[in-house]
Parts: C-alpha cells; sequence; structure tokens
C-alpha cells in the first residue's frame, strides 16, 4: 500500500469521525482544486464537491444527465488530489437508475480517494421526478452494501429530494429518510427543509443518526448555533458558494458595460496575495 492510499484511508477514517464527535460541523462545496484549496486554509475539516458548480463550471446547467460519470470523477480526483482534507461527493442519482449501477458509483468513487458521497431518490425525469419508495430503498441498500464491502470507511449520504422537486411531503420525506437511515445510510439529508420546525422535526425522526441540512438558501435565516441546537450534525453549502463568486463576476462585468468605471477592482482579491496564497500552501 503506498503512502497516497494510506492518506486516503486516514482520511476516510477521520471523515467518519467527525458525525461521531460532539457538535457541528460545516462541509462547504469547492468546484475545482483552487476553490477547495482556498477553503483548506480557512479551517474547514472536510469539504464536499457540488454537481451544480461542476456543471456550470463546464458551461451546462444543472441536473442528471447535464454532466457524466466520468466528468464527475475528473473534477473529483482534481479536488481530492489538490487537499490534505478529506472530501466527500455528490454522486447524484447514482448515474443510473438500477441498483447495481449505484453500487458501482460507489467502488468506482471509492477508488478516486473520496471518504464518501451521496446517492440521492431524484430520477431526473420531469414527468417523474422521484423514484418509487420501494425502488429508493433498493437502491441505497445496494450502495450501502457497496461501501461496506470496501477495506476503509466510505460515509454515505443518502438523500430525499422530495422538497426540491415540487414535492412539500414532510412526512413521506421522513418516512424515505427512516428508511434508508434503516438500510444502513451514515448520514441522512432532505434539501430544502425551510423552517426551525422542519429542521427539528426530520432531526427527532431520525435521531441518534446524523443529519446533513443545506444553507445559504435565500429566504433562511438560521445561525450554525441555531442549527447545532436543533441537533443538526453537518451543514453543507451546495452551489451558494459558486454562486456568491458569480454574482461579484456578474457584478463587475455589469459595471464595465453599464457604467464604463472598474470599481469592482477594489474590492477584488490582490493578484499578489492570491499568488502568496496557493504559493504558500505549495511550500
Amino acid at each position: 500500500m503506498s503512502a497516497l492510499e494510506r492518506s486516503f484511508i486516514e482520511k476516510a477514517h477521520e471523515f467518519s469521525a467527525l458525525h461521531q464527535h460532539p457538535g457541528l460541523f460545516v462541509i462547504p462545496n469547492p468546484w475545482d482544486a483552487g476553490s477547495a484549496r482556498v477553503l483548506e486554509t480557512m479551517g474547514f475539516k472536510a469539504m464536499a464537491t457540488t454537481s451544480a458548480g461542476l456543471a456550470y463550471t463546464l458551461g451546462k446547467p444543472d441536473g442528471h444527465a447535464s454532466i457524466s460519470r466520468d466528468e464527475t470523477f475528473i473534477n473529483v480526483e482534481s479536488i481530492v488530489n489538490a487537499t490534505n482534507l478529506p472530501v466527500s461527493a455528490d454522486l447524484e442519482n447514482g448515474y443510473g437508475d438500477d441498483p447495481e449501477t449505484c453500487a458501482e458509483t460507489i467502488i468506482l468513487a471509492a477508488a478516486t480517494g473520496l471518504a464518501g458521497g451521496s446517492i440521492e431518490d431524484a430520477t431526473g425525469n420531469p414527468g417523474n421526478p422521484i423514484y418509487e419508495f420501494e425502488l429508493s430503498v433498493e437502491r441505497v441498500k445496494a450502495a450501502v452494501a457497496a461501501a461496506k464491502s470496501l477495506p476503509h470507511p466510505f460515509t454515505l449520504t443518502a438523500r430525499a429530494e422530495n422538497l426540491i422537486y415540487g414535492r412539500p411531503d414532510l412526512a413521506d420525506t421522513i418516512k424515505r429518510l427512516q428508511a434508508y437511515a434503516e438500510a444502513g445510510a451514515d448520514v441522512l439529508f432532505a434539501p430544502g427543509l425551510k423552517t426551525s420546525e422542519e429542521i427539528e422535526t426530520v432531526v427527532k425522526a431520525l435521531a441518534p443518526h446524523p443529519v446533513n441540512v443545506i444553507m445559504g438558501i435565500a429566504g433562511t435565516n438560521f445561525s450554525l448555533s441555531m442549527l447545532e441546537d436543533l441537533g443538526v450534525k453537518r451543514v453543507s453549502l451546495g452551489s451558494t458558494l459558486y454562486r456568491a463568486a458569480y454574482g461579484s463576476f456578474l457584478g463587475a462585468v455589469a459595471e464595465i458595460m453599464e457604467k464604463g468605471t472598474f470599481d469592482y477592482a477594489n474590492k477584488a482579491k490582490p493578484y499578489k496575495d492570491m499568488n502568496e496564497l496557493f504559493a504558500n500552501y505549495n511550500n
């Protein structure tokens, strides 16, 4: 076993342990090697990829089939190799409908050096956006079996996507998450929870299993201390950091085109500081 492989295994154990430690932790979402390196300097303990951030970087809209599994793993490997932190990946729906493909995706994901990954129950079909309950559970079971077959931890997050696909059925969402927990998923995640009541209800229904929530969504107003008080274990940011960066980019472009001025440069990170940031990392 090479030293590099041992480091991947160590990071896999570190990532698993984060979910057992007391308190809450934030898992930000880089979209490339550079953003991963910057986030590492900020003191985070782990990070996770963003399918939306990758899609936008490739000039594509987010959504199933917009980026391939191969494209995802190329991005994953660049991020894994750019940071000393454990990395989890947004593996969308496992890149296939059947449980066997979900299992295969987990094995391939682990081979890139990932410490974990998520599988969601969204089909990518606008006419039928969520897999039927029984198939959803079988897909998670297959992913769990694949993860457990590995010689080191692979922290599997199971996602119930009802709330962001026009199905505001919290009871069904909880039923799915409970079934995914029983199937062996390590972390449960229902993107789209917006109120403290919803978050608390989900956390209590799934206790003692770790729950991830996504923050940075417009219209939500939670602090990390509030989320910790509600029992949340992990907070991810999805594509919000990417979109925040693009918001500044578009604002700068608009200033140039509409005003003919360049005041945006006064708020930009200085060139010297950027070079030093990456030089310091490499040293």
